[in-house]
């Protein structure tokens, strides 16, 4: 069992999650049972997913629960594309959430990566 607090990937996970449920709060009261859910929802999957796979017994278990970290940035990346072209967040901050987005996906490739080649 691994302490998920000391992966750098699930740290920067769990600061793209605050910053999209800061982005969101901005979002229009008729998006919060929409958009804002789902975004939100996606987001904190990211973190969870990682620390849920480092609770696990085998490394096995692990790589399958960063995979499906992965798929959550994923639609959370799209979903923030969205957002941006509804006009509901600046290109300022797409472009931060969507970069904190890239560098998490990057970094749970490599670990998946590195979990394989074990």
């Amino acid at each position: 069992m691994k302490d998920f607090r000391s992966l750098q990937v699930w740290e920067k996970a769990h600061e793209l999650a605050l910053g999209v449920y800061r982005a969101s709060s901005s979002f229009p009261s008729h998006e919060l049972y929409g958009l804002t859910a789902q975004l939100r929802r996606s987001a904190a999957s990211v973190p969870t997913n990682i620390a849920e796979g480092c609770g696990r017994g085998s490394d096995a278990d692990l790589a399958r629960f960063l995979q499906i970290a992965m798929g959550s940035a994923c639609e959370m990346e799209y979903q923030l594309l969205l957002a941006h072209d509804l006009g509901y967040l600046t290109q300022e901050r797409y472009s931060e959430l969507t970069s904190m987005t890239l560098t998490v996906k990057r970094m749970l490739t490599r670990f998946l990566q590195r979990l394989h080649r074990q």
